[in-house]
């Protein structure tokens, strides 16, 4: 509890919209709240930090892992929380996404956790609320908690990402997860690679840290110490870019593409078994899957905790 405390004392913002915008010792701070709140979880000696703090989760695309992980961490921390899905929104009938914003800081809501189709919608709500906006996904461009939970997955594994060589795979275009990866792990010294074909590749990459560029997936995996593989987000896309058999044939990560014994597989689901990664390394002992999901919870207890118990500091 006094390093939580030493930890909110430190924390300044009101929202977390992307991890671009935060530095590496802001980055330190979650992960470190992060493992407090696993200890935490492990002990069963959960203190309600979150009491008296209503948490809205508002969701404007379809989701399982993170909506649930956001509920289950507000609910542990002691905080109200409300689930609010596009379908059962005033929206439907017309109402702005402003306007849905004010309504829910009208009823108290101290924090809302917002995903939508549209990129940037989230810094719009931050702008014009006093409540705490979370990201938790926005079109194409972030999912801030994904990649903070990758990277403290990571982190558990190899503890220093120092010089590591990280391979990110597949739908790299349409990837929100990808861009905050990038982010999250470049802002830890880490050598990061993209692999796809040209048409999975953003056409710019003007802005970005430094980054490998490849094509070829058995190249990009020689010297790797984690791979990052990524579904095809079909629903973003207008008709297939190569046909299936394919991409499968160029970019399924399988047995016989392991060349390095100990290569850590990450995926932030939802996994397309099959397409990107083959049923058996899902549950190999070197995949981490498993894992990114059970620790999306800490991490975002601790990015819950931070927002809230950071202002009161403040």
């Amino acid at each position: 509890m006094r390093d939580l405390g030493r930890l909110a004392s430190e924390w300044r913002r009101k929202d977390l919209l992307d991890v671009d915008e935060l530095s590496r010792r802001e980055l330190e701070i979650i992960l470190e709240a992060a493992s407090e709140m696993k200890e935490l979880l492990a002990r069963s000696e959960i203190p309600p930090l979150l009491s008296g703090t209503l948490v809205v989760n508002l969701f404007f695309e379809p989701s399982t892992r993170t909506m649930i992980s956001f509920d289950r961490a507000a609910r542990m921390l002691g905080a109200q929380i409300v689930n609010a899905t596009a379908g059962a929104l005033s929206v439907r009938k017309g109402e702005s996404l402003l306007d849905t914003i004010k309504t829910l800081e009208g009823l108290g809501a101290g924090i809302i956790v917002m995903r939508h189709s549209s990129s940037g919608a989230p810094y719009l709500a931050a702008r014009h609320t006093s409540s705490s906006v979370i990201n938790a996904g926005d079109g194409t461009h972030a999912h801030p908690t994904q990649a903070l939970l990758d990277l403290f997955t990571l982190k558990e594994h190899l503890a220093d990402i120092e010089g590591r060589k990280i391979v990110i795979v597949g739908d790299i275009l349409h990837s929100r997860v990808a861009r905050s990866d990038i982010w999250a792990f470049a802002k830890f010294g880490a050598k990061l690679t993209l692999c796809a074909p040209p048409v999975l590749l953003p056409r710019r990459l003007e802005g970005f840290p430094p980054l490998e560029i490849a094509h070829d997936l058995d190249e990009a995996l020689w010297g790797a110490s984690a791979v990052i593989m990524l579904r095809m987000q079909f629903e973003r896309m207008r008709g297939l870019p190569l046909p299936l058999d394919e991409y499968r044939r160029l970019y399924k990560l399988a047995p016989e593409r392991l060349r390095k014994s100990d290569l850590l597989i990450m995926h932030p689901g939802p996994v397309n078994e099959g397409i990107e990664i083959s049923s058996e390394l899902v549950r190999s002992p070197n995949s981490l899957i498993h894992r990114q999901v059970q620790n999306g919870i800490p991490v975002r207890m601790a990015v819950l905790f931070l927002l809230r118990a950071g202002r009161r500091e403040g």
